[in-house]
């Protein structure tokens, strides 16, 4: 058995059980979190333009100032990303004198990463356009029901979290 494949949970649905073939896609939680991750995604680029910084490599950057010094698995763990996109984030990041990489004291093969004067600037200087996007795609909620949305999203994500193709380190 293949170990990245999900394991299914409790007994199979039948259609009349659960979201059919002919549901509209609205009704469908995955599609329309997707939705919202295209929707964020762009108003982060939008936000952010003048950066040229994704939502991933931010996420790397503010994972590096908060916990320093890290190596790649373990960043990769913290963002919840595979290995091999991990080295493409912090290579990118990398050529932008963002961000160093150094091998370990006993592995040469561990890389350690440490975001440089540079990358800290440049975190400090996305703060507030990061904040106008992640406020943006929840505007569209009355303000008492943005923190009971996060909370849901944050406990689907935990609950769910083995299921993911990376899982993601959780506090």
């Amino acid at each position: 058995m293949d170990s990245r494949q999900p394991v299914r949970r409790g007994k199979p649905r039948s259609a009349a059980q659960g979201a059919s073939a002919e549901a509209p896609l609205t009704a469908r939680p995955g599609f329309l979190l997707r939705r919202l991750h295209q929707i964020h995604v762009a108003l982060f680029l939008e936000e952010c333009a003048e950066f040229g910084i994704t939502p991933v490599q931010y996420s790397v950057m503010t994972v590096l100032t908060v916990q320093g010094t890290l190596d790649q698995a373990a960043l990769a763990r913290e963002v919840g990303i595979d290995r091999a996109n991990a080295t493409d984030v912090v290579r990118r990041l990398e050529e932008r004198d963002l961000l160093s990489r150094t091998s370990g004291d006993h592995d040469n093969r561990v890389k350690l990463c440490t975001l440089t004067a540079v990358g800290v600037a440049l975190t400090q200087r996305m703060q507030a356009a990061v904040e106008r996007a992640h406020e943006r795609t929840v505007e569209g909620l009355p303000p008492r029901e943005r923190k009971a949305f996060l909370a849901s999203l944050q406990r689907l994500v935990e609950s769910n979290n083995d299921m993911g193709r990376t899982k993601l380190r959780l506090r």
